[in-house]
């Protein structure tokens, strides 16, 4: 028997950090996500793990034993025991979604090159508890961690708002799509973020979190109901500035595009993966020039 499974990626375009302490955030799925595929097996105690990237190549492979959960083989020893501690957790939850008198084949395909930073782990989680019939929340919070507006993202076709209460996780289904959305380009700055860095470091620091809260929330409804692009790029700014002044870094615009003329807005963990920029085909060119190839429009990004 095989099964199949899909979780879209992700973007944050508001409330990075700040979510996580119950800031409402403007997230986005993506066009982009990954695949997962199950196949069951009569006559093997093992799963085979195989992942493939947006090319189809194979960056890791891994053999487990299912009775002992433990690991036969192993192209990257760091990345079977994050796999294994997913199966493993993913067991503790549900404990019978693994038959140890059979085998498996477990396939995953990325539609975007890992490094992108657009969810490859949001994804593989909600793709695990989709396949153990079990909360993506809970397997999220046992595994990797964070605020969970990934998963959300994995599992909604629209724009979302994400909230935090009491740490319940508060989705709605919100109408962004902005007129201007030709003017909105998503530029890859050449390296990952690690996520978990970025929140260790939000984390020290001291500061108002109601206030934060407050702020953020009230630009993340401005963003959602700006009508014009001069509006909407004032609301980047101030968010930038808010977050800015949080963590105590500069923005990505003045430490890498001081001299650009309109707005730009980190994406998640400040320092890599995304950021989006308001511009045109044009202007696009300034970044070009800088080394920073990777540039996606608005309507290719964005379910």
């Amino acid at each position: 028997m095989k099964h199949s499974f899909y979780s879209n990626g992700k973007l944050l375009l508001s409330a990075e950090y700040a979510v996580l302490d119950g800031a409402k955030a403007l997230a986005l799925p993506t066009k982009y996500g990954q695949f997962l595929t199950v196949e069951e097996f009569a006559d093997s105690k093992y799963l085979s793990w195989k992942s493939l990237d947006n090319e189809k190549n194979i960056w890791f492979q891994a053999v487990f034993d299912l009775k002992s959960m433990t690991t036969i083989s192993s192209s990257n020893t760091e990345i079977s025991d994050t796999a294994l501690k997913i199966l493993q957790s993913a067991l503790s939850i549900n404990p019978n979604f693994i038959n140890n008198d059979q085998g498996y084949k477990l396939t995953t395909r990325l539609t975007f090159p890992k490094d992108w930073g657009l969810g490859s782990s949001s994804t593989l989680i909600n793709n695990i508890a989709q396949w153990a019939e079990i909360d993506p929340y809970q397997l999220l919070k046992d595994t990797f961690g964070g605020s969970g507006y990934d998963i959300a993202c994995a599992q909604h076709n629209t724009p979302i708002t994400y909230k935090l209460i009491e740490g319940i996780p508060t989705v709605e289904e919100v109408t962004f799509n902005p007129a201007f959305k030709d003017q909105l380009y998503f530029i890859y700055l050449n390296k990952k973020q690690n996520s978990r860095e970025g929140i260790s470091s939000y984390r020290k620091q001291e500061f108002d979190t109601k206030e934060l809260i407050r702020v953020i929330d009230d630009l993340t409804s401005k963003m959602i109901s700006c009508s014009n692009i001069n509006t909407f790029e004032i609301v980047l700014q101030l968010h930038e500035s808010a977050i800015s002044q949080t963590l105590g870094i500069p923005t990505v615009k003045s430490e890498l595009f001081p001299d650009y003329p309109q707005a730009i807005k980190s994406l998640g963990a400040w320092g890599g993966d995304f950021i989006m920029v308001v511009g045109n085909s044009k202007s696009m060119d300034y970044f070009r020039k800088k080394g920073y190839e990777t540039i996606i429009p608005y309507s290719e990004m964005i379910l």
